[in-house]
């Protein structure tokens, strides 16, 4: 290896195999095999792996919500000191980019905009590029951005939704020639709503509000990049899709795919905040052009946090109003919504994530007649995106509390609501077809509501997890409580309420409409000729391990299919020189399409083992069922080929003093098909909990004006181990996915989506009080609660 190269030049970016006399088929919990470098810190995640001699990029922000371009010189900063290359918008051939749409300048820059159709002129973020830096060091490339002259003509900033939709708002876009801000709706029309009305015996209607959430996770941007001797521009970065990174790199600097690679090392979380791509083009882009000029040096990247808040995507806020009617036996007659969000300054993959919404505003229901809009609005502000749940706890919250209204006005249990409109095998959805096969709902239900009749930690089903303890042992504390700003209650018990709450909700696995949807695997058996069984296994996979343990199934997956000792299996992951297109980590699909891919990998290596081929190789490209679009008109469609199914019961405890809450219990209960590592999955179960926790009663990112107000954990408050709920029990159903491997079904997502109604339903319950948005910090229910006896 060079000096210099990155450390994974001579090979995938992640090679793993179990430990020796591991038992760790499907169905079982071995330990990671990534398990014992992560503890150790020898896990090479990318910060870890910039060579000492790399030169430092620094990606120059605009810091201009809204405004053009009038002027603007680099060549200040390129006498700065240390400054070996600043490259803007010229350098880019085809200065655009965008996951599901091309609408983002790689720069902000004057008048060039290479083969790009998108004007460049106009920052229309603040986290826009201007340019970027290379030097010596990343304080020499910061100093340098201080050089730049740059001057700027202000526009109207589009702060939020009202602006957006306001007659005669400025347009975000206005090239795009929609002669509006909302560019994009989705429509759904389902029997006769007017009918539905007339059968009602009670209706309910709200406005409901949804917040930002950042992603916050544990390490901050981070790569490097350079060019090897066959001239193949390399990049090692986290992310979720390596093919996608390089599709995306390769579009912007106008090159075949096959002269990019890029791979993964250990990665820092991601939860869709990596889904889009934040540094992998520019860092590209600059050892590109660095090669040109004879410089042979790696170029590293790395994000402060505060940078990484303000310069990625977040979980879309957003606005919906609903109206719900029921007959007396509580069988819901008519459903009706609109509603909106706010993609921010670009589209990333706001309009499918649209389409979770749109879907999931139908909630996990037989709706015989239904009127569903949804709309995405361009503003000025952080970009929305790929969030965990992706559309569907924004849904949920407003379904679920409205079913939960419709419950309290008919005096009916929430659960049994529930059981009278729940979809059912063979149900119609609400894009009118059929559900696909597997609809588990009435069971998960089933199976939450015993859970929560029983003491708390005695579970009820095929797996459960220990209590975990937030260090409040006694819900009621007869001392000063431990001090925190999410769940210290004081000691006077007349001003602590009860209540609890319960919530369901569906999504999909997998990609949605259409979209060609597809997973690769390769796996090679080693032996010798006559040898019965292989000596040993390779699997080949660029399916992301984000933190889940995804590899770990794999390998685990790969020892099923193969019947081999899980010891002697061993994986090359995440890199788009060494396998074939895995797909996204993302929309709880990979354990379902990587298993289904790696099932076809063994069976065409075995065809080649039986017939004496040594080594024998497989390879499989797995395609589910086709989805299709919804009609435009009708919203008529299939929009997914499977669904993954929760259940969640919260309990928690109010002071109406002062409006802190804390959460005593939960439970989720998940049908997850079969679980193919029972620890990983009780493991997503309570971080999805803990995820959904903090969004709910905690995470307030500001904005005004287009720009975020607290973007560091001082101000934006993240739970930390004390602050989560007292307990959290795991309810796991194993009812076979009839397409998913071994049974399998995506569940990742499922628990952070019916948490934020369980909640507000447990809030109300205690205090008779609806709060129709959050976070429920103390000071919001504070004031919800004093409204309220104010208003009497």
């Amino acid at each position: 290896m060079r000096e210099g190269a990155a450390p994974g030049e001579t090979g995938a970016a992640v090679e793993l195999e179990m430990p020796a006399a591991t038992a760790g088929g499907t169905g079982q919990s071995p330990p990671r095999a990534d398990g014992p470098a992560k503890v150790a810190g020898l896990a090479g995640y990318p910060a870890d792996r910039i060579p000492t001699d790399a030169l430092w990029a620094f990606a120059v922000f605009t810091d201009q919500p809204h405004a053009r371009l009038r002027r603007l010189d680099l060549a200040p900063a390129q006498r700065a000191p240390g400054v070996v290359a600043v490259l803007g918008s010229a350098d880019v051939p085809c200065n655009e980019y965008g996951l599901t749409k091309f609408d983002q300048p790689v720069f902000i820059g004057l008048g060039h905009t290479g083969r790009s159709s998108v004007p460049c002129d106009v920052s229309r973020w603040e986290a826009d590029h201007l340019a970027l830096i290379v030097a010596e060091s990343l304080d020499e490339a910061r100093a340098a951005a201080a050089a730049i002259e740059v001057e700027w003509e202000p526009l109207p900033v589009v702060a939020d939704l009202d602006s957006a939709l306001a007659p005669d708002a400025p347009l975000v876009h206005p090239y795009e020639d929609i002669g509006s801000n909302l560019y994009e709706s989705m429509r759904t029309r389902k029997g006769d709503l007017d009918a539905g009305w007339a059968a009602a015996a009670v209706t309910v209607e709200a406005t409901y509000e949804v917040p930002y959430q950042e992603h916050a996770y544990l390490q901050p941007e981070a790569g490097t990049s350079w060019v090897d001797a066959e001239g193949i521009i390399n990049v090692e970065i986290a992310g979720q899709w390596v093919h996608e990174d390089r599709e995306q790199i390769a579009h912007a600097l106008d090159l075949p795919e096959d002269r990019i690679r890029v791979r993964y090392p250990a990665i820092g979380g991601a939860f869709g905040g990596r889904e889009d791509t934040s540094m992998q083009i520019v860092l590209a882009l600059a050892a590109q052009r660095l090669a040109e000029r004879g410089i042979d040096r790696t170029v590293a990247m790395q994000w402060s946090r505060e940078e990484s808040i303000v310069g990625h995507h977040k979980r879309h806020r957003g606005r919906i109003w609903a109206r719900w009617g029921a007959d007396r036996d509580g069988r819901i007659t008519a459903a009706q919504a609109e509603a909106w969000l706010d993609a921010g300054s670009y589209n990333y993959t706001s309009n499918k994530v649209m389409g979770n919404l749109h879907l999931g505003l139908g909630g996990p229901y037989e709706l015989p007649n239904a009127a569903i809009d949804t709309h995405v609005v361009y503003t000025n502000a952080t970009p929305g995106g790929a969030f965990r749940g992706f559309g569907a706890p924004q849904a949920a919250f407003a379904v679920e509390c409205q079913v939960n209204k419709l419950a309290e006005a008919l005096g009916m249990d929430p659960v049994d609501i529930r059981r009278v409109n729940t979809l059912r095998e063979g149900s119609p959805s609400i894009a009118h077809t059929p559900m696909p096969a597997g609809v588990t709902m009435p069971e998960v239900i089933e199976a939450c509501a015993h859970a929560a009749a029983q003491p708390a930690g005695s579970g009820s089903a095929s797996l459960e997890s220990d209590a975990s303890s937030s260090g409040l042992d006694d819900p009621m504390p007869d001392g000063p409580a431990l001090f925190s700003p999410f769940v210290s209650l004081p000691a006077r018990h007349s001003s602590l309420r009860r209540g609890s709450g319960f919530a369901c909700a569906f999504k999909n696995v997998g990609f949605s409409f259409g979209f060609p949807e597809r997973c690769e695997a390769t796996i090679v058996l080693h032996g010798e000729p006559g040898d019965d069984m292989p000596a040993s296994v390779e699997l080949a996979h660029a399916g992301a391990d984000v933190g889940q343990g995804a590899h770990t199934a794999f390998l685990q997956m790969a020892a099923e299919a193969t019947g081999v000792d899980p010891s002697r299996v061993v994986g090359r992951f995440s890199d788009t020189g060494t396998s074939g297109d895995s797909g996204s980590a993302s929309a709880s699909r990979l354990t379902w399409m990587a298993g289904n891919s790696i099932l076809g990998a063994a069976e065409e290596a075995e065809k080649a083992w039986r017939e004496g081929v040594r080594p024998a190789i497989g390879h499989f490209r797995f395609t589910p069922p086709p989805t299709t679009e919804l009609d435009p008109e009708t919203g008529e469609g299939t929009p997914n080929f499977t669904y993954g199914y929760v259940a969640q019961h919260v309990e928690l405890t109010v002071d109406v003093d002062t409006g802190h809450i804390r959460i005593d219990r939960v439970i989720s209960a998940n049908d997850v098909g079969r679980a193919i590592n029972p620890r990983f999955v009780v493991g997503q179960i309570e971080g999805a909990v803990a995820q959904a926790h903090g969004h709910v009663l905690s995470e307030y990112l500001r904005s005004r004006d287009g720009r975020l107000l607290n973007p560091r954990f001082s101000t934006y408050l993240i739970p930390g181990v004390g602050d989560i709920p007292v307990t959290t029990e795991s309810v796991v159903l194993e009812l076979a996915d009839p397409l998913g491997p071994f049974g399998a079904r995506g569940m990742a997502e499922m628990g952070v989506i019916p948490y934020a109604p369980a909640v507000a339903a447990a809030l109300a319950d205690a205090t008779g009080v609806w709060m129709d948005d959050f976070p429920l910090t103390p000071e919001r229910v504070w004031a919800a609660l004093k409204s309220a006896r104010d208003n009497g």
